[in-house]
């Protein structure tokens, strides 16, 4: 059997913008740090996603020392500077929603905000998750009350590189695994493999592999222009559609709020379903 490993992490620290590749990442219990610890919500407190705008995807987020920078793959915006912190502590709550969810969030500051209006050529505001709030995963699959950040649903992702391969032999252009917006993707095992899990290690965190991932029309969006197409959706309800949802990847649950990741580590089953 070939060894399974590690091969790339991804954080995405701003919901639906552009993620980040990183070599390490450290395991808390929201998901990874920094994960979806961001996110831009209307007028109304509604988070706003590629599902309805498209263009977010052209917007990239880096990681740096003190907070995070926000640039325009096109060039059309100076980047933003966004610091990890509240600009004004002082700040009122909003009430924000993630599909069923509402929580309380702030917002990260006026001029931020307005930067992504003007980007994004709508009314949009940045905010950022309280350490005090608490969003629970599904109870149906949730297995010790867990918390998630304002991902959709879980606090992990994962695929096989070999599962992505698989796909890519029945597309006439090949799409890449960020359509798919992952933390992790692995190497080695057959394709699909990851469907099969339940428990398992990567390197010494506990990870447990709960629900098979469910699939929209953002991974027909090209990260880097925008642009949409009807692929890969289309081919992969030919094979990949389980009670009409079309299932790529597995949402996981740490067992483990303490600890870190890094590409290369080992992955060792404990336990299929």
């Amino acid at each position: 059997m070939t060894d399974l490993y590690l091969s790339e992490i991804y954080i995405y620290p701003i919901k639906s913008l552009g993620g980040i590749s990183v070599p390490t990442a450290a395991v808390e219990d929201r998901g990874l740090r920094y994960d979806r610890r961001w996110m831009l919500v209307d007028e109304k407190g509604n988070f706003l996603t590629q599902r309805q705008h498209a263009r977010m995807a052209l917007l990239q987020v880096s990681l740096l020392e003190e907070g995070l920078s926000v640039s325009h793959k096109k060039g059309e915006m100076e980047p933003l500077f966004i610091p990890f912190g509240i600009k004004d502590a002082a700040a009122p709550e909003l009430q924000v929603t993630v599909w069923d969810d509402t929580l309380a969030a702030q917002e990260v500051g006026p001029e931020i905000s307005a930067w992504f209006t003007e980007a994004l050529g709508m009314p949009a505001r940045l905010v950022r998750m309280l350490e005090q709030a608490r969003r629970l995963v599904d109870t149906e699959y949730a297995r010790n009350g867990e918390v998630v950040s304002f991902s959709d649903g879980y606090p992990f992702i994962i695929i096989g590189q070999a599962s992505l391969d698989d796909l890519n032999s029945r597309l006439d252009q090949p799409v890449p695994i960020n359509q798919f917006r992952p933390n992790f993707v692995f190497r080695g095992g057959a394709a699909f493999e990851e469907d099969t899990w339940s428990d398992f290690l990567i390197g010494e965190i506990p990870f447990q592999a709960v629900k098979p991932v469910a699939r929209c029309v953002v991974t027909t969006i090209n990260q880097e222009t925008a642009g949409k197409s009807a692929e890969p959706l289309r081919t992969l309800a030919t094979y990949r559609q389980v009670r009409h949802k079309i299932i790529f990847g597995q949402n996981l649950l740490s067992g483990s709020a303490a600890g870190s990741v890094k590409v290369g580590d080992k992955l060792e089953v404990l336990s299929r379903k």
